[in-house]
C-alpha cells in the first residue's frame, strides 16, 4: 500500500525539523537540540501530525510563535516554519538584527517571492549575519492533513475562502481572483507533497471550474520549467503513481447544499456537529450537576476538557464511521473487558499476600508469579487503554446528551426520508412547532433540507404557515432568503441533486446498552442503522472514476497538465477506470461526505479516495454563512 498523504506530510515535516536532511536511522545518536519558531499557519499544520513528545524526540526543546516575545538563545540553531507574509518576513529580519540564535534555518510553508527573499538577504547583510542564515527552503506544505485520506486548506483566515466569500453577490473580480489563487496555491502544495500530477475534472460555470483552470496552468508551468520542476527526480521516483496518475475531481459546494445541513448519525460527524471539534481536537464541557440549562442559554461556567482524537487511537480509527448506537455499545464492551483485566490483577495480588497460610497458596505461587509479572508488565498498556476508554466515555456521553435533549435521532430519520423522497410519517409542521424537539437551529436545518430537496417548492400559503411556525420557534429566517435565491437560480441552471433512494431502518432497541449496568442511558433514542447510499459528491466521483456515462457528469471539463497543448475538451483521453482519486469541494466540506466516500471506497477493492475541502464546517457554521448571505 502506498504511503498516505498523512505519512507523506509527516515525513516532510520530520525532514524539515532535521535541518532538511532525511532523519537518521540510528536512534542511539543524540538529536541536535534546536528551537522551532512557527506562525499560526505552521502551528495548525504541525499540531494534527506531530505531538509534543514527537517534537521532543526530534530535538525540539522549545516551540514558540514567531510574533511572541522571545528571549535570545545565542548558542542554539532555530528552525523557522512560517508563511512568507510581509509581517513574518519583517519579524525574521528583526530576529537577525537582534542576533537571537546561533543559526537560522528558514522554511516557508508556501513559495516565497523573490522580493521578500531579497529583503531577508539585505537584513542579514546589515546585521552581519549572512553566515548564520544556513538554509532557506520552500516547503510546499500549505495544507492541513486531518486523516490518512482527508485534508483541508487552512484554518487561519478561513473566512477569506469560505462559501460566504465565494458566493457573495457583490464580490469584485479582483477579490475572486485572490480567493482562487489562495486555493490553488494550497492545492499545488498538496500535489507537490503527494508527488503526483493529476488528471483534473470539474463541472462548468462555477468556482470549481476557475480553480481547475488556474491549477492546470500552475502545474503546467511548473512541469515545463524542467530544471526547477517539483515533479521530477527524487520526489517522483518514490511516487506510488508510477504507472497511473490520480484523478482529481473538483466539486462545487453549490451542487449539494443539503448534506452540510443534515443531522448525522455517525460518531465522527456527530462530534463535529454537536461538540467543539477542531483540527482533530475535541473540547467537552465537564458537567458539574445534572440540571439542564435552558436551550440556547449560556450554561454556567464549566471546566472544558480537550481530547486529541489521533491515528494512534485504535478505538477511534475503528469506530469513527460507525452509527452512534454501535459506538455506545463498543465503549461499554471495552469498559467491561478492562474491568475484568483489572480484577484479575487485584485477585493475583491478594493471593500473593497469602504466603504460608495454606498449602494451596504455595503451589499456586510459582504459577502466579509468572502471572503477576505478566500482569504488571501489561500495566502501561492497561493504563493507556483506560485513558482511551475514559476519553470515549466522556465524548460519547456528551454527544448522547445532545441527541437526547435535541431529539437528533428524530431529525436524522426525518431528513433521511426527505432526502430519499420516501413517505413521511408525520408532518414537517409538527416537528417545527414541537417545543421539545431540538433548538431553533435544528428546525431551520430541517426546513432548509426540505426546501432544497423538494421537487416543487411549497406554495406561498404553505410557506407563510411554515415561516410563522419557525418565527414562533425563534428561528432566524435570513438563511432561507438566500436558499430561495439559490434555488431559483439553480432551477435555471441544473436539475436538483439526487440523494440516493435508500433510507434508514430502525432496529430493535439496543440490546447490550439497555441493560441497567451500562454507562449510557439510551432510553427513547432510536437505534437507527444506516444503509449505504451515495451522496451527490460520491456519485459524481463514482461516474468519473469508473468512466461511467451519466448526464450529470458527461460535460465535466477534462484537464491534463502533462499534455503539451492544453486542449479545450471534455473528452477524456484515458478510458480506463482510475485506481486513485482525490475529491475536493470548493466552498467547504464536512465529515458526512468524507464518511460517505470512506464507505464507498471500502466496497471497492484496491481503490483509494482522498477527500479535501477548502474549509471544514459543521451545520451551525454553515447556517451562519447562509444567513450572512441572506441578509445582503
Amino acid at each position: 500500500m502506498a504511503a498516505s498523504i498523512r505519512e507523506k506530510q509527516t515525513a516532510a515535516l520530520k525532514r524539515m525539523l532535521n535541518f532538511n536532511a532525511p532523519p537518521m536511522k540510528n536512534t542511539a545518536a543524540e538529536p541536535v537540540w534546536k528551537v522551532l519558531i512557527y506562525d499560526r499557519f505552521g502551528q495548525d499544520i504541525i499540531s494534527p501530525l506531530l505531538s509534543v513528545k514527537e517534537l521532543r524526540d526530534m530535538g525540539i526543546t522549545l516551540h514558540l510563535l514567531l510574533h511572541s516575545d522571545r528571549d535570545p538563545i545565542p548558542d542554539v540553531p532555530a528552525v523557522y516554519f512560517v508563511m512568507p507574509t510581509e509581517e513574518n518576513v519583517d519579524r525574521i529580519c528583526q530576529d537577525l538584527r537582534n542576533q537571537l540564535y546561533e543559526s537560522y534555518y528558514l522554511n516557508f510553508i508556501s513559495a516565497i517571492s523573490r522580493s521578500k527573499l531579497e529583503d531577508i538577504a539585505s537584513a542579514a547583510l546589515t546585521a552581519n549575519a549572512v553566515n548564520q542564515v544556513t538554509k532557506v527552503f520552500d516547503q510546499y506544505l500549505n495544507f492541513i492533513t486531518l486523516e490518512d485520506d482527508m485534508f483541508i486548506l487552512c484554518n487561519q483566515n478561513k473566512e477569506h475562502i469560505s462559501y460566504h466569500a465565494i458566493n457573495k453577490p457583490d464580490i469584485m473580480d479582483t477579490d475572486m481572483e485572490g480567493i482562487m489563487d489562495t486555493i490553488v496555491d494550497s492545492l499545488f502544495c498538496f500535489f507537490v507533497t503527494l508527488g503526483a500530477v493529476p488528471i483534473i475534472r470539474c463541472p462548468r460555470g462555477n468556482a470549481a471550474e476557475m480553480v481547475a483552470v488556474k491549477l492546470d496552468k500552475k502545474l503546467r508551468e511548473n512541469l515545463r520549467d524542467a530544471r526547477n520542476s517539483l515533479f521530477t527526480g527524487d520526489t517522483m521516483g518514490t511516487g506510488q503513481f508510477s504507472f497511473q496518475r490520480p484523478l482529481f475531481v473538483l466539486a462545487d459546494r453549490n451542487l449539494d447544499l443539503a448534506t452540510p445541513l443534515h443531522h448525522t448519525w455517525t460518531y465522527q460527524a456527530l462530534i463535529h456537529d454537536v461538540l467543539d471539534f477542531h483540527l482533530n481536537r475535541v473540547s467537552v464541557e465537564e458537567s458539574q450537576g445534572s440540571e439542564a440549562s435552558p436551550a440556547g442559554a449560556r450554561p454556567k461556567k464549566k471546566n472544558k476538557k480537550s481530547y486529541d482524537l489521533t491515528a494512534a487511537d485504535r478505538f477511534w480509527q475503528k469506530h469513527k464511521g460507525s452509527p452512534f448506537p454501535e459506538v455506545a455499545e463498543a465503549v461499554q464492551e471495552e469498559l467491561d473487558t478492562y474491568r475484568a483485566q483489572e480484577d484479575e490483577v487485584k485477585r493475583l495480588k491478594s493471593i500473593m499476600g497469602l504466603e504460608g497460610e495454606d498449602d494451596g497458596a504455595i503451589s499456586m505461587l510459582s504459577d502466579n508469579t509468572a502471572k503477576l509479572t505478566s500482569a504488571v508488565s501489561s500495566l502501561p498498556e492497561l493504563l493507556e487503554k483506560k485513558r482511551l476508554i475514559d476519553l470515549h466515555t466522556n465524548v460519547a456521553t456528551a454527544v448522547l446528551d445532545h441527541i437526547k435533549s435535541r431529539k437528533l435521532d428524530v431529525y436524522f430519520e426525518y431528513e433521511e426520508k426527505l432526502m430519499s423522497k420516501s413517505t413521511l410519517d408525520k408532518s414537517l409542521l409538527d416537528i417545527i412547532s414541537d417545543p421539545d424537539a431540538g433548538t431553533a437551529e435544528d428546525k431551520m436545518r430541517l426546513f432548509l433540507i426540505y426546501y432544497i430537496t423538494s421537487q416543487q417548492p411549497p406554495s406561498e400559503a404553505d410557506l407563510e404557515q411554515y415561516k410563522k411556525a419557525m418565527v414562533d420557534a425563534s428561528c432566524d429566517l435570513s438563511s432561507l432568503n438566500y436558499i430561495k435565491q439559490w434555488k431559483a437560480f439553480t432551477k435555471m441552471a441544473a436539475t436538483p441533486a439526487n440523494y440516493g433512494s435508500t433510507g434508514v431502518k430502525p432496529m430493535g432497541l439496543f440490546s447490550r446498552v439497555m441493560n441497567t449496568g451500562s454507562q449510557f442511558v439510551m432510553e427513547g433514542v432510536k437505534n437507527l442503522v444506516l444503509k449505504q447510499h451515495n451522496l451527490p459528491v460520491t456519485r459524481i466521483l463514482d461516474n468519473l472514476m469508473e468512466m461511467k456515462s451519466n448526464p450529470e457528469t458527461d460535460d465535466y471539463r477534462y484537464f491534463d497538465p502533462k499534455m503539451l497543448r492544453g486542449s479545450e475538451s471534455s473528452i477524456p483521453r484515458n478510458k480506463n477506470p482510475f485506481q486513485e482519486a482525490i475529491v475536493f469541494v470548493v466552498g467547504g466540506g464536512n465529515y458526512i461526505e468524507y464518511q460517505n466516500l470512506v464507505d464507498y471506497t471500502k466496497a471497492k477493492q484496491g481503490k483509494r479516495v482522498l477527500y479535501g475541502c477548502s474549509e471544514l464546517f459543521n451545520a451551525a457554521q454553515f447556517i451562519k454563512q447562509l444567513s450572512q448571505l441572506g441578509q445582503k
